[in-house]
């Protein structure tokens, strides 16, 4: 099992815990303090207090808590937030309402979840043609056309 180390930048921040024993991710809480209020169609930075070590090789990716996205319409702006292995400053969950009504988060409320993923090295190549594939340059809504 892999181990990642997380440093609190805060003593009041909240480390990552997960849900259950096979979830995916674990879950990012708001920095306690404090309520956040987020009008319908504001999106605001949230701290979370805590920086991490991703490993080599793997990259940490910020996705939707799917009850606070569903219910509440509160979800990452970006919709799937980076964070590189090099980056150790604090990870901030840029959070968005999509909903009609204000939206008050509590504070230390669990408001995304981390998932870490592999990430290869990879380089780019310029080249003059590229292999043909099945679904060559069809683009979006072309799979699964007849």
């Amino acid at each position: 099992m892999m181990t990642v180390s997380f440093k609190k930048l805060d003593a009041r921040a909240v480390l990552p815990r997960r849900g259950s024993a096979l979830a995916a991710g674990a879950d990012l809480c708001a920095l306690p303090g404090e309520e956040i209020t987020l009008a319908p169609g504001e999106t605001r930075l949230v701290r979370t207090g805590l920086a991490a070590a991703i490993p080599a090789g793997y990259a940490g990716f910020i996705f939707a808590r799917s009850g606070l996205a569903s219910k509440r319409g509160l979800a990452p702006a970006n919709k799937v937030g980076v964070i590189d292995a090099d980056y150790r400053g604090e990870i901030l969950v840029a959070l968005h309402n999509h909903g009609a009504e204000p939206q008050t988060l509590l504070s230390g409320e669990r408001i995304a979840q981390l998932v870490l993923l592999p990430c290869p090295e990879w380089e780019v190549t310029e080249c003059d043609e590229l292999d043909d594939t099945a679904r060559g340059e069809g683009g979006f809504g072309s799979t699964g056309r007849q």
